[in-house]
């Protein structure tokens, strides 16, 4: 029999675990994987479980932050409003805590079991998700997402460090592909969220630049992402299992982009919103799976071009 008692403390940890963002978690830890599964060398279960682990923590912290600071905004906004802070069912200064301890611990331990490159970088994606995206840049520039994108784009870099100990350039690679996915993803969203965006006084682009402007950078930004997710094939870091399917997946992304420059409807950008993490998903697989066939290879020297 469950009591009131019991109900309660249900609630509480489905709004604790909502302060991670945990959707927005579950792609930060799988590219975070795959990053991990396209290095180069060796690392045990224990210690890739633990890597694993410490980047998700890591990134639900910076989700929690990002609530506590943005509360009051989030209140503002339809498909905000609900979270557990502004509708008052999590303490503000409980989740501050919350939200630290684990961004600490996340850290040290990723420092102590893992190696101090990784903790460092994990450390940087933190500090910038928080610092520079949230209490710099999102409410001051439609710019935001664009410059605030590099935060969500360390996880395949921490992932390569954690086996590795150091980066090479395929890592940045995936860096650059997550930080020019992101405007277009977002932004397609922002098309059909405007009006809660404005509502909040977030300067996003749709907001301040209108619809025309946003929708010609969306599909600038494909373009470039697309050339970019290229870039490790092209380079020699991939055979063509991941060169042949960033093609695909790549020209499916620009048709849709191009929809959305085109079409004024609000549908394209909702179809172009929910393809760019399908996209992100498949991209970051295929790479993964290519990269560990290369990397069983006899003939595989430590991140050797093939």
């Amino acid at each position: 029999m469950i009591t009131s008692n019991d109900t309660l403390t249900v609630s509480a940890w489905q709004d604790y675990f909502t302060l991670l963002k945990p959707r927005v978690m579950s792609l930060v830890v799988f590219t975070g994987l795959c990053g991990l599964l396209a290095a180069p060398g060796h690392i045990g279960f224990t210690l890739g479980f633990t890597a694993i682990l410490c980047i998700a923590v890591g990134a639900g912290a910076s989700g929690a932050l990002n609530m506590y600071i943005e509360a009051d905004s989030d209140a503002l906004m339809v498909r905000t409003s609900k979270r557990p802070l502004p509708d008052g069912r999590v303490p503000r200064n409980e989740a501050l805590a919350f939200a630290i301890g684990l961004a600490v611990a996340s850290v040290i331990i990723m420092g102590l079991a893992v190696n101090l490159v990784a903790a460092g970088l994990l450390l940087g994606s933190i500090l910038f998700y928080v610092f520079v995206y949230t209490v710099w840049l999102k409410r001051r520039t439609p710019q935001n997402i664009v410059i605030g994108g590099a935060a969500g784009a360390f996880p395949p870099v921490i992932g390569w460090a954690a086996v590795t100990g150091d980066t090479t350039l395929l890592p940045w690679l995936l860096f650059a592909l997550i930080f020019l996915w992101t405007p277009p993803h977002f932004w397609a969203m922002a098309l059909f969220s405007q009006t809660d965006y404005a509502r909040a006084g977030i300067p996003m682009l749709p907001v301040v630049a209108g619809e025309k402007t946003t929708r010609n950078q969306i599909f600038y930004y494909s373009l470039a992402m697309v050339a970019c997710s290229l870039a490790p094939w092209l380079f020699g870091y991939t055979s063509k299992l991941y060169g042949y399917s960033a093609v695909v997946l790549g020209g499916v992304f620009i048709g849709m982009a191009y929809t959305v420059w085109q079409d004024a409807r609000a549908k394209a950008p909702k179809d172009l919103f929910k393809y760019s993490i399908l996209y992100l998903f498949l991209l970051f697989a295929v790479l993964a799976a290519d990269r560990v066939i290369i990397n069983s290879s006899p003939l595989a020297g430590e991140d050797t071009k093939t």
